[in-house]
């Protein structure tokens, strides 16, 4: 097989898995998503990961 035909179907599985993506649900656990979820009121400054640097 080619590497032409490998990045094709590579490309094919890739869409045809996120065709099955239902976004109404979380992906892991499969509960439903609502608006008063605490996940989309996260501010990005409560998941900085950078250390402080007090040395």
């Amino acid at each position: 097989m080619d590497a032409l035909m490998k990045v094709f179907l590579t490309l094919t599985a890739a869409l045809f898995l996120a065709a099955c993506v239902n976004e109404d649900r979380y992906p892991v656990s499969g509960e439903e998503c609502t608006a008063e979820d605490p996940v989309k009121q996260i501010d990005s400054s409560m998941v900085d990961c950078v250390p402080a640097s007090g040395m």
